[in-house]
């Protein structure tokens, strides 16, 4: 009985001949990583450059932002926490975007990176934009699953994590 299985070996190293569709399969996951990291590193230094973002009150600002979305949250507990500070929550937010930016683009700790950006994502989601009808029009939940097969998968290839792995191997302390 056939099955349509290919049961020869298959090489999977970058130099082995490969056919398209196996080099776009390894790197489906790169222009992903790239869109999530470059838009978390603007984000967060767009927050860190807005002066009127760092206050705890006025058009614009991280207060007037949080307590505008707190009645409708769909977890106010999560606003109420914010708002106790809310110009340090916003740095927080501001320095966690940076760093889960960097950690995908540089793919340094990228499961770890892509988790942080999965729960700032849900933590945005359940806050701000919540009330957003139809769901899909807010955009948190489309980066939330965004985010989710880089915590499956991390940064495989041109990464400091592929870089670590390739260095244990040689040194026979990791496979």
């Amino acid at each position: 009985m056939t099955h349509g299985m290919r049961t020869g070996t298959h090489a999977t190293g970058l130099s082995s001949p490969r056919t398209w569709r196996d080099t776009a399969a390894h790197y489906a996951l790169l222009p992903l990583r790239l869109f999530l990291g470059v838009t978390f590193v603007y984000a967060g230094l767009d927050k860190l450059t807005d002066s009127g973002f760092m206050q705890s009150g006025g058009a614009g600002s991280i207060g007037e932002t949080m307590r505008a979305a707190r009645d409708s949250a769909a977890v106010p507990a999560l606003v109420d926490l914010a708002l106790k500070s809310p110009v340090g929550f916003g740095y927080g937010i501001a320095l966690g975007e940076l760093a889960v930016g960097l950690g995908t683009l540089l793919g340094l700790l990228g499961r770890l990176a892509a988790l942080g950006g999965a729960l700032i994502s849900l933590s945005l989601w359940l806050t701000v934009s919540w009330a957003t009808t139809p769901y899909y029009y807010g955009n948190d939940l489309a980066y939330l699953m965004a985010w989710l097969p880089l915590v499956l998968a991390g940064a495989p290839y041109l990464s400091v994590d592929a870089a670590w792995r390739t260095r244990r191997r040689r040194a026979g302390g990791y496979r």
